[in-house]
């Protein structure tokens, strides 16, 4: 698969922000201070880092550069190895319980078993973590790194009051961000993020996937699991049970959801998977 890495905006966007997005796949975000450069996420190969890199050129060489892992899925970190040992790389501590895990490693291999770009791909872990939150203090603008669980529990977005911008990551996705499992309490913290973002009352709110920037995005999202809810809780044990439930009639994505048009068929198949986990973690959440 070849994947085009472009440079790109949204309009009103402060211009210190430049999104660097590969392809349909995922955006990290490049940020400009005055004492320091901050890349959050590096891509899903060391390729494409590195591309993404030499798009930027002098901007991104001007002054020393801080790289931000949002969180430990292959398309975020994967391409790490494209800039380790160059500039430090920041994730929570629970990323390094991620990264240990054999899941990580298998992951890899099945995917370097689909698609040959994954073969040159070595795991980089970050150089320092934190717990809770953590500032960046660049001078101009200050960014600051909160925990964000749910989606994953090593999951940060990144918060600069100054031009009112949360660089939400996958903890805010359109048409639906997806729970880690479905585990209750992995629900109520990404619904507790979620809160937690839309509080912010942030003037531009970034998603990793979607191409949106609308803080708008958050209340769909809260509205999603609010309406999941709800009609969980009208239903009876039996039809709790049904392991097909999310495609019942009522049930299904697009009852929640308008799907955008045009989405590619595979993008659809990965929602709906998204939304099944969503609807077995929000069963387990009404059992209790």
């Amino acid at each position: 698969m070849n994947i085009a890495v472009k440079l790109c905006s949204y309009p009103g966007l402060d211009d210190r922000i430049t999104i660097v997005r590969a392809g349909d796949e995922v955006d990290s975000v490049f940020v400009r201070t005055e004492k320091f450069n901050v890349l959050i996420d590096t891509l899903g190969t060391p390729e494409l880092c590195q591309t993404a890199l030499n798009l930027l050129g002098e901007q991104a060489r001007d002054r020393p550069v801080i790289v931000v892992n949002s969180h430990m899925d292959w398309d975020h970190f994967w391409g790490n190895a494209a800039i380790a040992g160059k500039a430090p790389i920041i994730a929570h501590a629970a990323a390094l319980e991620r990264l240990r895990d054999p899941s990580c490693r298998q992951t890899l291999r099945e995917k370097a078993d689909q698609e040959a770009r994954f073969r040159s791909v070595e795991l980089v872990g970050p150089d320092v973590t934190f717990s809770g939150s953590t500032m960046l203090h660049g001078g101009d603008l200050s960014l600051e790194l909160i925990h964000t669980p749910g989606h994953t529990p090593d999951h940060i977005a990144v918060w600069i009051a100054e031009i009112r911008v949360c660089l939400a990551v996958d903890a805010v996705e359109h048409p639906i961000p997806e729970v880690w499992s479905e585990n209750a309490d992995d629900l109520r913290l990404l619904r507790s993020s979620l809160l937690r973002i839309r509080d912010l009352n942030a003037q531009f709110v970034i998603p990793a996937h979607g191409m949106r920037c609308s803080p708008s995005t958050v209340d769909e999202n809260l509205a999603y699991f609010e309406k999941l809810s709800d009609r969980v809780g009208s239903l009876n044990e039996v039809q709790l049970a049904d392991p097909a439930l999310s495609r019942s009639p009522g049930l299904r994505l697009q009852d929640f959801v308008p799907l955008p048009n045009g989405m590619a068929a595979q993008t659809i198949e990965f929602y709906e998977k998204c939304h099944q986990t969503n609807l077995r973690a929000t069963i387990a959440a009404h059992k209790e």
